[in-house]
């Protein structure tokens, strides 16, 4: 039941936290749309700033240190079985990416740290930011109604590409890679 409750409380957060966060303008729409993926021209692409957070292993993590990175972002949490099915997967275009100056991060919501914890061990190795309440997930200020869900910042910390559902590595490492070959500017 507890999971249940709190599975139910991330989705309405969820939909509140990253529903456009009060902006008159949706970014979005100016993008490209299929089948769940935003994809953004580069002259269309929302800036991202001032993302920190506590680390759900311990320390801090800040947005603006990745600055010149390919940053994939990765909405989870423990309760909810798409993310499950899916960490393998975002697991494996970290490893074959990072190379190309490509980080990943995760934001955990509406979980407790211990169960977190115990999700990520054995599936991922990349950092995921502790965000019970929701609130990292707002300074993304992207439109979005479910968890899982994936960003791809490109090199200038702008949302080229939104995954509004679970994703594959077939379909994710494309993606990833098309961000990353971009020149900066």
């Amino acid at each position: 039941m507890r999971r249940l409750v709190a599975a139910a409380l991330a989705a309405v957060a969820t939909a509140g936290v990253l529903a456009g966060c009060g902006d008159d303008e949706n970014w979005a729409r100016k993008c490209t749309t299929t089948n769940g993926v935003v994809e953004c021209a580069v002259a269309d692409r929302p800036q991202v700033d001032a993302v920190t957070g506590d680390l759900l292993d311990g320390g801090t993590y800040d947005l603006a240190d990745d600055r010149g990175k390919v940053v994939v972002v990765n909405f989870w949490g423990s309760w909810c079985p798409p993310c499950r099915a899916e960490a393998g997967d975002l697991e494996k275009v970290y490893q074959a990416t990072k190379a190309s100056n490509v980080t990943f991060l995760g934001i955990n919501s509406r979980d407790d740290r211990d169960s977190a914890k115990a999700f990520e061990r054995g599936r991922i190795t990349y950092p995921s930011i502790f965000d019970f309440e929701g609130n990292v997930a707002l300074k993304f200020d992207v439109t979005q109604t479910s968890t899982p869900a994936t960003l791809i910042l490109d090199r200038q910390g702008r949302i080229a590409v939104a995954l509004r559902r679970s994703t594959t590595a077939g379909e994710l490492q494309p993606l990833v890679e098309r961000v990353a070959a971009e020149a900066n500017g």
